[in-house]
């Protein structure tokens, strides 16, 4: 027995999701009571128009959600987008597509679901306020060093190439560098190269023209284009096929390129950022990656060192994540018993920040009814790796040591101001760095 259509609206009228429809012409023909809610347009004021003239999100122009799902018939899920509510503001959200299909099993049109996270937008917006630096925490020498340099070279249009292990932040370096540059306030686009064929990634930079290729079924301008007048992340870049090194090696020099199928020469005025995580020297040593892009892109070098390499960082970031997931997940945990500082101390972290992340929230979902973090509530595989290295080396001191650890959080509670803990020590100052130096928190 099929639902009639009266109470498929009541059912979709009653779900807390904004949902709408629009035919094959992009038209819409359905909107939810949530939808109305959400953007403060009534239904009568959307019913038969165009989705993108009521909702005027950025990607509505270029690589439209439904436009995509109708023509891969694949579904979206999850996608961060803004658009436009009816106070003229634009209002983020995340949405999910999906085709809608007809008792042929003909496409008929799309359905699109949408949830308002501007809650969550507003979580990140404080998240950033009290983070160290541009949305990048640190205490350690070297990544006060960075800052220094972020903020030195961030006026400049001098093209800026990130090296560091994968989960190290290499885009939120990028995404200092923006936010501090005079391309501020202009387009920021970021590509990841290595997820893309080498067919489709000329497109996708360049953009194409209408038959250039099977898919090409219309005109598409690419990321570069896009770009015009802001910045262009490229992450991965090593990983872009040698022919592509070429053409990017052209638009640096000269600001000109082409769209795949056509012959007109196109101009363009973009700072590039670029990233990578693989060993360059041996990348250009063995040709994969072309000494004259190199040396093109690596005007103002940037070295990320891995978490391993500033042991000094680890409690900082956890607390922040910790203050981090407090906010989303409206709980208050704030301490980290000192086992599972000790473990924290101790693990190699291949992963690096963004495994440090994934570890802290996994302790922070299982810790019921306490506001401490107890070694027991870290991944199991986790604490196996930490125990096993342990156990396995025992002529080898514990970094985690109580002194250690003791000594991180006194300096943590007094923002790494070494005048301020010495004094509460009742020592000097050089005693206490002497002290840091022995520990591994300070370097020569």
């Amino acid at each position: 027995m099929s639902i009639s259509d009266n109470l498929k609206d009541h059912i979709l009228d009653s779900i807390a999701e904004g949902v709408f429809t629009v035919d094959q012409n992009f038209k819409i023909n359905f909107f939810n009571r949530a939808a109305e809610k959400i953007t403060g347009f009534q239904r009568d004021e959307v019913i038969g128009r165009i989705c993108k003239t009521v909702f005027k999100s950025e990607v509505c122009m270029t690589d439209c959600p439904i436009a995509q799902v109708l023509k891969s018939r694949q579904n979206i899920y999850d996608f961060d987008q803004r658009i436009l509510i009816c106070t003229g503001e634009m209002k983020p959200i995340k949405l999910n597509a999906a085709v809608l299909y007809n008792e042929n099993n003909e496409p008929t049109g799309g359905i699109i679901s949408f949830r308002d996270i501007s809650e969550l937008e507003a979580i990140r917006i404080d998240l950033q306020k009290e983070m160290q630096f541009q949305g990048m925490v640190g205490h350690s020498k070297t990544m006060h060093e960075i800052f220094t340099l972020v903020e030195e070279i961030a006026e400049t249009d001098a093209p800026v190439f990130i090296h560091g292990e994968s989960g190290t932040g290499k885009e939120l370096v990028a995404n200092a560098i923006q936010k501090l540059s005079s391309r501020k306030d202009k387009p920021f686009i970021k590509i990841n190269c290595s997820v893309f064929p080498p067919n489709l990634l000329a497109s996708e930079l360049f953009g194409h023209v209408k038959g250039a290729f099977t898919d090409a079924i219309k005109d598409r301008p690419g990321r570069f284009e896009l770009a015009d007048k802001g910045t262009i992340f490229l992450d991965e870049v090593a990983e872009m096929p040698l022919q592509m090194q070429i053409q990017l090696l052209r638009v640096l020099q000269e600001g000109t390129f082409e769209r795949v199928g056509e012959s007109i020469t196109r101009h363009v005025d973009v700072r590039m950022i670029a990233a990578t995580n693989i060993d360059l020297q041996n990348a250009l040593k063995t040709g994969k990656f072309r000494e004259d892009l190199y040396y093109r892109l690596n005007v103002i070098p940037i070295a990320i060192p891995p978490l391993r390499q500033r042991r000094e960082d680890i409690i900082p970031l956890a607390n922040h994540f910790l203050n981090k997931f407090s906010l989303f997940y409206k709980k208050e945990i704030r301490d980290i018993e000192e086992k599972a500082v000790d473990v924290l101390l101790n693990s190699d972290w291949p992963g690096n920040i963004r495994e440090l992340e994934n570890v802290i929230e996994y302790a922070f979902v299982r810790t019921l009814n306490k506001n401490i973090i107890e070694l027991s509530k870290l991944p199991p595989h986790f604490r196996e790796i930490i125990e096993t290295k342990i156990s396995s080396d025992f002529s080898t001191p514990f970094i985690g040591s109580k002194e250690k650890t003791d000594l991180l959080v006194l300096l943590e509670k007094h923002h790494w101001n070494k005048t301020k803990a010495a004094k509460e020590l009742r020592i000097g100052r050089t005693t206490l760095w002497r002290k840091l130096k022995n520990l591994g928190l300070v370097k020569d």
